[in-house]
Formats: C-alpha cells, sequence, structure tokens
C-alpha cells in the first residue's frame, strides 16, 4: 500500500513536471516574438531603438534602464539574442518557479542600474545583459544546488553559451561588454541569495532500496550508528 502511494506521488510529479515544460517554452517563445515584433514596429515606424538607450550617467537615458533589453540595432543583433534567450528564459522558467521573477526582474534592472553607473560614455542597448545574467545564474545555481534538475540545466546552458564566459571582457569596440559583465554580475549574485528557495527534486527511491530497508526492520541483529548490535 505504501509503495502504491508512492508511485502515485511520483507519477503526479512526473505530470506536474510536464505539463510546465509547455508553459515554459510558450513563455519563453512569446518574451522573444515581443522583441522581434517591436523591433520590426521601430524599423517600419524609423525610430532609432539605440537612441532610446544607456546613455552612462546621464538623466535623460535613466528610462533606458528598464527599456534596454528591449532595443537593438539591427536583425542580425536582435536574433542573436533571441535564439540564447529562448533556451536560457526557458530553462529558467522551467526549473526555478519560486525564485524565476525574483531573479528575472533583478538581473534586468540591477544590470541597467549598474551600466548606467559605470559603463563607458556611449549608447549601450540590447538584450545581452539579460542573457548573460540568465546564463550566469544557470551555472552558479546549479553548481550550488548540485540536485540532478539544477545540473542538467547547468550542462545545457553550459554546452550552448559557454562562450559567454569569456564575453563579459572587453572585446570589440563596438561591443558593451559592460551589460554583459553587469548582467553576469547580478546573475551570480541572485544566484546566491536564491539558491535556497526552491524545494529540491524528491530523490527517486529505486525498489532495492526499499527491500534493503524492509530487510534491517525484519533482521533482530542489526547495528546501531555508534556500531553496537541490538538485541532484541
Amino acid at each position: 500500500m505504501e509503495q502504491f502511494k508512492r508511485s502515485q506521488t511520483m507519477t503526479a510529479d512526473i505530470n506536474r513536471r510536464s505539463a510546465s515544460l509547455p508553459r515554459a517554452l510558450l513563455f519563453s517563445v512569446l518574451f522573444c516574438a515581443a522583441l522581434l515584433a517591436g523591433f520590426g514596429i521601430c524599423q517600419l515606424l524609423d525610430i532609432s531603438m539605440p537612441r532610446l538607450g544607456i546613455y552612462p550617467r546621464n538623466t535623460d537615458s535613466l528610462l533606458g534602464i528598464i527599456l534596454v533589453p528591449l532595443l537593438h540595432g539591427s536583425w542580425s543583433h536582435v536574433i542573436n539574442n533571441v535564439s540564447a534567450l529562448l533556451l536560457l528564459m526557458a530553462g529558467l522558467y522551467l526549473g526555478y518557479p519560486r525564485s524565476r521573477w525574483y531573479a528575472l526582474a533583478v538581473i534586468w534592472i540591477g544590470s541597467g542600474i549598474l551600466t548606467w553607473i559605470f559603463a563607458r560614455d556611449s549608447y549601450h542597448f540590447g538584450a545581452s545583459g539579460l542573457s548573460h545574467g540568465l546564463f550566469f545564474y544557470l551555472l552558479l545555481i546549479g553548481l550550488l544546488r548540485r540536485d540532478k534538475r539544477s545540473t542538467a540545466l547547468l550542462m545545457i546552458a553550459f554546452f550552448l553559451y559557454g562562450g559567454m564566459l569569456m564575453s563579459i571582457f572587453p572585446g570589440e569596440p563596438g561591443i558593451s561588454y559592460e551589460l554583459h559583465l553587469f548582467g553576469a554580475f547580478m546573475g551570480v549574485l541572485m544566484a546566491v541569495l536564491m539558491r535556497h528557495r526552491d524545494p529540491l527534486p524528491e530523490r527517486k527511491r529505486y525498489s532495492w532500496e526499499e527491500e534493503d530497508e524492509s530487510d534491517l526492520d525484519e533482521d533482530p541483529y542489526w547495528l546501531t550508528d555508534q556500531g553496537d548490535k541490538k538485541d532484541p
């Protein structure tokens, strides 16, 4: 009877996770579609998106702190960012239901604030700060938690986007490495703060473990944790 109840619980847990996967993909696809649609509309209306971005220490560009992940300079720019965000946002949504909104909000706003304060005098724009923040969040929180789900998301993020580890350093003059760096910093910070917020997945128990425990209960001569043999 106990095994039947445990089996039902595990089945319900699997079904719950499976149901969340479509929602995670839908959320990620809708966000990326919004980025593409926004850029297309600005192109049609001849709106210069970069001018809406962050110009450090200029009070006229404070709104850019909020808008910066939505702004792009070219189709190649927005497509490159969308290709990374598509899986990184789905991984965040699927793996960390209790901390995902906190992580997303702080990475989004925090990277913009730090860029406005410390970056070079130039316009900074694009979703690369957000994508770097999500990558470093999934990377570090997987190392800190080390459960199967977090480790799987860590490995997927690393093998697909491991190059982000190097893009936080100065490179091409036209690339805002500051957005990358501060996004990564906020991702690391949130991983440390949120590592205990989501419950660990239930560990799968195998039949041989249950058999060993039942044999131990039936055996009158078993060892205590001090190594002394208990006598019935």
